[in-house]
């Protein structure tokens, strides 16, 4: 195990204030390293993180089978659990395959369940409703529901959500919806604990109460997030806000340039993190544009691969 470098403080939430969404680590041949998993995890949690999501968007879910999406969240509980809160990525468009999923995630251990907007199917927002409140019947876990618009092709409209922060298991809100009007309304209107799903937005957000992020550019910036989530949190938003501009090419470098699962496994291999930069068909390694791109923002931050 990795030394600690980063104090993490104790906080009464149940999905903590800094989630890394993790990405799956495979190996060249394109299968899931399970050890590399547990390694990531480790660092993760000695870098000042106090959940991981594990096999949700960044974690290419979507490429993973059952067995494979089961066996992260073996590895990631026995690797870290105790130690900081693992969230399980248990659910598809399909609500049966969710609830087929996500009761095998609690039977690994898993802390919690991120329930994304259903995607590709466009249902109503009855359905939306519908999908996500069977889901959050099936557990005796915390709930943290998902907005992402952007990749579900639908948004969870915030009467949707004012209405779900009413079911006693929901009881966060992952937003990357990147609306700050609709975020406030949902701030204003429910006990939903609200975590940044933009990196780039996560000081704003909690400006306005959201209680931490669930980020990418964590996998390389974890110290970094740890520090300006815990000055918000003190009313420090002068050091807040210079632990802001400080992240800020870190998640340019992470999040603008390529997919982040590619962006941040790339930059992962080439930091000596992880042995393989491989993703699934259909992501790909990054273009030399794209590796130029990246390198100027992470020299932008005084990093170099």
């Amino acid at each position: 195990m990795s030394e600690t470098v980063a104090n993490t403080p104790s906080y009464d939430y149940p999905f903590g204030t800094l989630s890394t969404a993790m990405v799956t680590p495979m190996t060249d041949a394109g299968e899931v390293d399970y050890d590399q998993a547990a390694q990531l995890a480790i660092k993760l949690v000695d870098d000042g993180c106090d959940s991981l999501v594990v096999t949700g968007t960044t974690g290419e879910t979507s490429t993973l089978t059952d067995e494979e999406n089961i066996g992260m969240f073996r590895a990631v509980v026995e690797a870290v659990g105790g130690r900081a809160k693992v969230i399980a990525g248990s659910t598809t468009n399909d609500t049966r395959h969710s609830l087929h999923l996500t009761s095998e995630a609690v039977k690994a251990g898993v802390d919690g369940i991120l329930a994304t907007a259903p995607y590709y199917n466009k249902p109503s927002q009855a359905g939306v409703q519908a999908h996500l409140e069977t889901i959050a019947n099936s557990v005796e876990l915390p709930v943290m529901v998902y907005d992402i618009p952007g990749r579900a092709g639908i948004a969870i409209a915030t009467e949707t959500l004012i209405r779900l922060a009413d079911h006693p298991n929901i009881v966060a809100l992952k937003d990357a919806k990147a609306d700050y009007q609709e975020t406030t309304r949902v701030l204003a209107n429910t006990d939903l604990h609200v975590y940044s799903g933009d990196d780039g937005l996560t000081m704003p957000l909690m400006a306005a109460g959201a209680i931490g992020v669930v980020s990418v550019t964590a996998h390389i910036a974890a110290p970094l997030f740890r520090e300006l989530v815990d000055a918000v949190h003190a009313g420090d938003l002068a050091t807040a806000r210079a632990k802001h501009f400080e992240i800020d090419p870190l998640q340019r470098a992470v999040m603008t340039h390529a997919q982040g699962a590619v962006a941040a496994k790339t930059i992962l291999n080439r930091e000596g993190v992880l042995a393989s930069p491989a993703v699934r068909l259909p992501l790909v390694t990054p273009s030399e544009a794209e590796m130029a791109a990246i390198e100027a923002d992470l020299a932008e931050a005084g990093r170099t691969l």
